[in-house]
C-alpha cells in the first residue's frame, strides 16, 4: 500500500507518517531525512544537498526525484510506503506518476494560524530529538532529554520563515490534491485535535476504505 500525508508545516504530519508506517509495517520515506543522513555522513550526496543550502536554495527537483526513485525501488518498499515532503509541486507529483500508483492521499488540513502557534514552541536537539513547549516540553527547561545538550529553536522555525513555507505549500503543493481528487484516493483529516486523535481519524480513512 503506497500512502502519501500531506499538510503544512506544524500539522504533524511526519509524526503521523512515521505512526503509519510502523502500523502497516512499510517503511516510512522523507525526502529531508534522506538528505539529513547524507549531510551527517558527508557522503557525495551529502556535498550536492549542501552546496544548495549553504547558498539558501532549495535542492532541485530532479535531485530530489532520483532521491525518491532510488529509495522506493529498494526490496523494502515492494509491499508500500509512507511519503512524507514529497511530492512537493507538479515537477515532483509527474515524476512520482511515471515510478508507482498511489492508493491513499491524506491531507491533514490545519489552518495557518494554529500551524504558526505550534511551531512557533518547537525546540530542536543536534542529536535530532524534538520537543514542544506546549505538547512535548523536555524535563529540564532547555536540556535535552536524551542527550543532556542544549535545546534551539531551528532557523526554519523562525516567524518569518514559517511565513514562507506556508505560503510555499499553499501556492505549490495544495494545487496536486485535485488530481488525487479525481483519482478517488484524496482523503482530509482534521489536524486540530491531539496527535492520537489525528491518528485515529487516518486509521479510520485507511480500514474504511482499504479495500473498496
Amino acid at each position: 500500500m503506497n500512502i502519501i500525508i500531506f499538510g503544512p508545516q506544524g500539522s504533524g504530519k511526519g509524526t503521523q507518517a512515521e505512526y503509519i508506517a510502523r502500523r502497516h509495517h512499510v517503511p516510512y520515506v522523507s525526502p529531508g531525512d534522506i538528505f539529513r543522513y547524507h549531510l551527517k555522513n558527508q557522503t557525495a550526496l551529502g556535498a550536492q544537498v549542501a552546496a544548495y543550502l549553504s547558498a539558501g536554495q532549495l535542492v532541485p527537483d530532479e535531485l530530489t526525484n532520483q532521491v525518491i526513485k532510488d529509495r522506493i525501488s529498494r526490496p523494502d518498499c515492494a509491499e508500500g510506503f509512507v511519503l512524507d515532503g514529497y511530492p512537493r509541486n507538479k515537477v515532483q507529483q509527474d515524476f512520482l506518476n511515471r515510478l508507482t500508483n498511489i492508493d491513499f492521499v491524506i491531507v491533514i488540513n490545519l489552518p495557518d494560524e494554529g500551524a504558526i502557534a505550534r511551531l512557533g514552541g518547537r525546540l530542536a536537539c543536534k542529536c535530532g530529538a524534538t520537543y514542544h513547549l506546549t505538547h512535548h516540553p523536555p524535563k529540564r527547561p532547555g536540556i535535552c532529554d536524551s542527550c543532556g545538550d542544549t535545546l534551539f529553536r531551528r532557523d526554519d522555525d523562525q516567524p518569518a520563515a514559517i511565513a514562507q513555507r506556508l505560503e510555499i505549500y499553499h501556492q505549490q503543493t495544495e494545487p496536486l490534491f485535485a488530481a488525487y481528487r479525481a483519482q478517488g484516493v484524496l482523503y482530509a483529516v482534521d489536524g486540530a485535535p491531539s496527535i492520537e486523535e489525528v491518528s485515529q481519524q487516518i486509521v479510520q480513512v485507511i480500514d474504511r476504505h482499504q479495500h473498496t
